[in-house]
């Protein structure tokens, strides 16, 4: 908000790079260059038709009220003139304005969008560390500011200069003698604008902190009024916001008393110029013969000299504020965006009674899904032998063992082919190594310490010649590997992290708050890189894949569930966009969510706002289910989704969780332990290293942390 004088309120703000700023804000409004210079044109036609209309006067007043002509008709013919000129400039002035709001109502318009496409592409680190109020900012003041600097404060001052520049012109054209005292006078104003406008601001400055502190408390309070009043703070409440509103009181009265005092200052002050100008000028006419019209029109001139001093003045407080705001939304701009080098996407697949896998055409979905890696990727197919978690290359000796041989390419193999001798002798091709008890298909490339390692491949492998990529079925079969991890160098918040999931098993995890345990679920998505290490999924290194593609195989049901401003169908679908309303129903009747919904006073066309404030937490969370299972993830993240519920809504969320984690690879973070029970692994963390992995049972036998957290000999804190 601008305060009197059109001073901002958060003081006198300046870029630091004003040069690169200014090109780059420029650059929003050159993309339509012609409307830009009829923008100049009509500020210079207004400029001229003002400066012109006034000296006009002097002839006007020279031959026909002076001189006592009674040309009438000349005279009204030079009034017309006048009439006219001041119309062209009017017009222009209205064509000027117009198009610049325009121009700039497009280019912050683009701004605001390359700020919000920006944000898509950062790292939730970058998030982590700006608070969001902070960014909302950019696209709130800093963005208006922009706005109204453009459409108006830079036509303001380029108006101003040229309006000073051509007063100044004329006045020495019309008597250089006179101009001297008012240059005297402008020399004493320009003094008052930068000593008055240098408090001014300082005082802003202190307004708007002081407005900020005072914000805070009155949200602050609001937010925590149940808790004031149950230990019946309320004087006190109301003692801290007298200080504050006290300290913002005293600085807005000073910040507004000096800058409400520029304006009568100024103005007394060329009315002071306008005197002594007024008697010089007639000594002048009297004893040199200066004429009368020349001095009226100078007088209305030098009455005039002093508003584009106090308009230029005003306005460059407005635009260095706003060029320090547009400075800021660089720096978002400007933010090294999200790294994605992976190369392994994920497309949709049918599978024949063969097991053979194919890219899928057909309409709707096929529910199966294949990464699809391509033969360049560094990544290579080999055929092993698995023996436990073993792995073998069939190199020369384990062929011979196996009576596998690998014949030598040719034109219709590129690769060559698979055979195995029969007991006559005869080769036979093997289509399917898979299908061979103890032999299937593994990718080899460097492990996070550059030795060569192989990952095995569970699910159906194709492996045409002559195609440029493989494809390996999705299975949701998920491994870490010595990982290491920091969210601030130096800090280790993971070390020398190893366990896997094999496709459709649980997981759970449970430790002390801090321990790491959502931080080992926000690695599997990416949303923070591993400093040692390495993750697989699939047997393909996490990093090999494209972040999008990783991230649509993963679904994600969180303690603190985040709803969309939209109906119920909408949340729900947001799972997957492009999901029919029947297929989203299906969801909600999964997850148990359809009996709640359809109670609702619009059933799925319910209206949910504010984070779904008009839901109960539990509705808020199956509805959250509702969305994982319309989106049918192969792999599922569930972070203790049932920890602030009561007991029987536990029970329907916990039946809905179960359904959906039937045949998919899950990992949970628990801090109930009794929700993870029937779980093949729990990992239990402390401090960022695993204590102690096993099924229930055997946690149990090991009597350990586990042991004295189940039987409540420990505490989870």
């Amino acid at each position: 908000m601008p305060g009197p004088n059109r001073a901002p309120r958060g003081g006198y703000a300046k870029p630091k790079n004003m040069a690169k700023t200014i090109r780059r804000l420029v650059g929003y409004l050159t993309k339509s260059k012609l409307p830009l210079v009829a923008v100049f044109l009509f500020l210079m036609l207004s400029v001229f038709t003002n400066l012109g209309g006034s000296y006009m006067m002097r002839d006007i007043i020279n031959s026909f009220i002076w001189s006592g002509c009674t040309d009438f008709a000349g005279l009204a013919l030079s009034v017309g003139k006048l009439v006219g000129v001041y119309l062209i400039g009017c017009v222009a002035t209205y064509c000027q304005s117009a198009v610049m709001v325009r121009l700039a109502q497009r280019g912050v318009n683009r701004l605001r969008k390359d700020l919000f496409d920006s944000l898509q592409s950062l790292p939730l680190s970058y998030f982590d560390k700006h608070p969001h109020g902070e960014l909302m900012s950019r696209f709130t003041n800093d963005a208006d500011n922009v706005q109204m600097a453009l459409e108006q404060s830079v036509v303001s001052l380029c108006s101003s200069c040229l309006m000073f520049v051509g007063l100044v012109a004329m006045m020495l054209f019309i008597n250089w003698k006179l101009f001297l005292v008012t240059a005297l006078l402008l020399i004493v104003t320009v003094y008052l604008f930068r000593t008055l406008g240098g408090r001014s601001r300082k005082y802003y400055q202190q307004q708007q902190s002081a407005l900020g502190d005072v914000n805070g408390e009155i949200q602050e309070i609001i937010e925590g009024l149940k808790v004031v009043k149950a230990f019946t703070h309320e004087e006190q409440a109301k003692e801290d916001f007298r200080k504050l509103n006290t300290a913002y009181r005293d600085a807005a009265q000073k910040a507004n008393f000096y800058s409400i005092m520029i304006m009568p200052v100024s103005g007394n002050l060329m009315n002071i110029s306008y005197a002594l100008t007024a008697a010089f000028g007639g000594l002048l006419s009297v004893l040199q013969g200066f004429d009368l019209g020349g001095l009226v029109v100078y007088l209305n001139y030098s009455k005039q000299v002093g508003q584009p001093l106090n308009q230029i003045s005003q306005q460059m407080t407005t635009l260095l504020s706003a060029l320090a705001g547009a400075e800021r939304i660089f720096d978002v701009m400007d933010t090294k965006p999200e790294v994605d080098e992976g190369t392994v996407t994920l497309i949709e697949v049918e599978k024949d009674a063969n097991g053979t896998l194919s890219p899928f055409n057909g309409k709707g979905h096929s529910h199966t899904w294949a990464w699809k890696t391509p033969r360049t990727s560094g990544m290579a197919l080999v055929p092993v032998l698995a023996e436990g978690d073993v792995l073998t290359e069939l190199g020369q000796a384990v062929r011979e063992k196996t009576g596998l041989k690998l014949l030598l390419p040719g034109e219709d193999s590129p690769d060559g082919i698979w055979v195995r001798v029969a007991a006559d002798g005869t080769l036979i091709e093997v289509q399917d190594l898979a299908s061979l008890a103890g032999h299937g298909w593994a990718w080899k490339y460097p492990d996070h310490n550059h030795n060569a390692s192989l990952h095995l491949i569970r699910g159906a492998v194709r492996n045409v010649p002559g195609e440029d990529y493989y494809l390996t079925e999705l299975k949701g079969a998920v491994r870490f590997s010595h990982v290491d991890f920091s969210y601030v160098p130096g800090k280790r918040i993971l070390h020398d992290v190893s366990v896997y999931a094999n496709p459709g098993q649980k997981i759970a995890f449970v430790g002390s708050t801090g321990a790491g345990k959502t931080t080992i679920t926000n690695l599997i998505n990416r949303f923070y890189e591993i400093e040692g290490g390495m993750i697989t999924y699939d047997g393909i290194n996490v990093r090999s894949i494209r972040k999008d593609d990783l991230r649509r195989s993963l679904g994600a049901v969180l303690q603190d569930t985040h709803l969309f401003t939209g109906t119920i169908m909408d949340n729900i679908r947001y799972g997957r966009l492009d999901a029919t309303d029947e297929e989203c129903i299906a969801a909600a009747k999964s997850a148990n969510a359809h009996s709640f919904i359809r109670r609702l006073p619009d059933g799925y066309n319910t209206m949910v706002t504010g984070d779904g404030a008009n839901l109960s937490q539990g509705q808020r969370q199956l509805l959250a289910i509702a969305r994982a299972a319309v989106a049918d993830p192969p792999v599922m993240i569930l972070d203790e989704a049932t920890s602030s519920i009561d007991t029987r809504t536990e029970a329907l969320i916990q039946k809905g969780m179960d359904a959906l984690m039937d045949g998919r690879t899950v990992f949970v973070i628990a801090h109930r332990l009794s929700t993870v029970r029937n779980s093949n692994c729990i990992v239990v963390i402390e401090h960022g290293e695993i204590e102690e992995k096993g099924s229930h049972d055997q946690l149990l036998e090991k009597r350990g942390r586990y042991y004295r957290l189940y039987t409540g000999q420990f505490q989870l804190s």
